[in-house]
């Protein structure tokens, strides 16, 4: 009888032995296999039903980002320098613009977590790390989506009512606490676990807020999240330029009725500034304001829509790592969209960094020269 039951053990052993092999190697060739045991609850069980991502996609992303990397610190730390130490640039207007690139720059501060987590295709750190991670990129993705906001009011006030519309340095301080202020509630709220809470997404090698989880509690979190970082920013921006325009179309048709009575094709002073319309300049810019923050931030918002509220099938780890790459991208063109259209920017870029080929007359001088101009004239007449 003991010889049976050794027997049956013995040929049950080798039958037994290559199925727990079997579950092994499945593990180990599936997302979160190099996870400890003890962080296992930060992988989403969503992407445990996809394979391990292959070292090249982990070191191609290292690669994009590092290139991001550089070129958004350089880019967006020239323009806080040049727009702080320039006298002639220290407007309310461009304390906007430098609040933007701080922004953009803060935003760049997860990259070398990422680029290192990419080496080790795992997020070091695990929870601490994740919730830095993250936070960083929701103070100043939310912190530069308002401060777009602010730009258009600002432009809005500025060109509509050039004379008593202006923002002092006082208002444009106040609005820059605001949009601060505006980005921390929906950082702390999660990162305190008071509300949502950050997790690993995609690759494992970045985090964001929880869009997965089945919980009321969470979709609530996710629909809140959606209208206060995209949904008002997006309404703020087309409500201020649609106001803008119109104030611009105004003023054309104003100018257009006096060049009639006047018996005149244009009031502009030659015909170089007659075929360049104002109203067409604003809408470029404008336009293209538009355009960056909807490529930054609306795949984020439908990834997330879509975890919260649609077919999570959809959302493989290379389609969620999409709209990261997006929003890092944003951050490193906004300078020069906000920034190297500005004439006195040019100079002082000319006048600093001679080796960037940047060929700007200072306006200061011009300005001079035409005055000077204008009083010889005057005095031979």
């Amino acid at each position: 009888m003991f010889d049976t039951v050794n027997n049956f053990s013995a040929e049950a052993g080798p039958i037994a032995y290559p199925f727990r092999m079997v579950s092994d190697e499945v593990q180990q060739n599936m997302l979160g296999w190099n996870i400890p045991p003890e962080y296992q609850d930060l992988v989403h069980e969503h992407w445990r039903h996809f394979a391990a991502i292959d070292k090249f996609w982990h070191y191609c992303l290292a690669l994009i980002y590092t290139m991001l990397m550089i070129s958004s610190v350089c880019g967006n730390g020239i323009v806080i320098w040049i727009f702080s130490t320039s006298k002639s640039l220290r407007s309310a207007s461009n304390m906007f613009i430098v609040n933007l690139a701080m922004f953009d720059l803060l935003m760049m501060f997860e990259m070398p977590h990422l680029i290192v987590n990419s080496f080790y295709q795992k997020m070091l750190g695990y929870q601490l790390g994740c919730d830095i991670y993250a936070a960083l990129g929701s103070v100043s993705g939310i912190g530069a989506a308002i401060t777009n906001a602010v730009i258009a009011y600002d432009r809005y006030k500025t060109i509509s009512c050039p004379i008593d519309g202006r923002i002092n340095k006082v208002q444009a301080s106040i609005l820059i606490a605001f949009t601060w202020f505006w980005s921390l509630p929906f950082t702390i709220l999660p990162l305190a676990k008071i509300w949502g809470k950050f997790v690993p997404e995609g690759f494992l090698t970045t985090c964001s807020f929880d869009f997965f989880s089945d919980d009321q509690d969470t979709k609530v979190f996710v629909a809140c999240i959606f209208v206060w970082s995209y949904c008002i920013p997006m309404t703020l921006i087309c409500t201020f330029y649609s106001k803008l325009f119109s104030a611009v179309r105004l003023h054309e048709k104003m100018l257009q009725e006096q060049a009639k009575k006047m018996n005149v094709k244009s009031l502009a002073s030659n015909k170089e500034d007659a075929g360049k319309s104002v109203e067409i300049r604003i809408a470029k810019v404008a336009f293209t304001i538009f355009f960056l923050f909807v490529c930054a931030w609306t795949p984020y918002a439908v990834v997330t829509m879509i975890g919260a509220f649609g077919d999570r099938s959809l959302l493989t780890p290379h389609v969620t790592m999409i709209p990261a790459v997006f929003a890092k991208s944003v951050s490193c063109i906004d300078p020069w969209v906000y920034a190297i259209n500005h004439p006195r920017y040019r100079a002082e870029l000319q006048k600093r960094l001679p080796w960037m080929g940047v060929r700007e007359a200072d306006p200061d001088s011009q300005s001079t020269n035409a005055s000077t101009t204008t009083q010889s004239q005057s005095a031979d007449a």
